[in-house]
C-alpha cells in the first residue's frame, strides 16, 4: 500500500496513522507522473483537483480553466489527498479512511 499527499496535511496523517505499515510518498518531493494521474483519474468517479485549497484560490481564472492534470503536475498541492494503491485498487480523500 501506497498513500500519496503532502506531510503537513492532516488528512495524510490520518491516513499514515490508520495505515502504518503503507509507504508514504510526498507529491511536492517526488513529483506524480501524467501516467499516475491519468490512472488514478479512470479509477476513480471524482475529480483529483481540489477546488476549495488556498492554491486554488491563488489561481487566476486563465491558470483555472488550464486542464486539471495539468494543474496538479504544476501545482501538486492541488491534488485531492490522500490517494492510496493498495495494488490494482485507488481510494482517495476522506473516503479512503472510513
Amino acid at each position: 500500500m501506497v498513500i500519496y499527499g503532502l506531510k503537513n496535511c492532516d488528512t495524510c496523517r490520518a491516513a499514515r496513522k490508520k495505515f502504518p505499515s503503507a509507504s508514504f510518498v510526498d507529491v511536492r518531493e517526488t513529483p506524480l507522473t501524467r501516467e499516475q494521474l491519468t490512472r488514478w483519474s479512470n479509477a476513480l468517479d471524482s475529480d483529483l483537483l481540489n477546488r476549495s485549497s488556498t492554491t486554488w484560490r491563488g489561481l487566476s481564472e486563465s491558470e483555472r480553466a488550464q486542464d486539471p492534470l495539468d494543474l496538479i503536475l504544476e501545482h501538486p498541492a492541488l491534488l485531492k489527498r490522500p490517494v492510496i494503491e493498495d495494488g490494482s485498487r485507488v481510494m482517495q480523500g476522506k473516503d479512503a479512511l472510513k
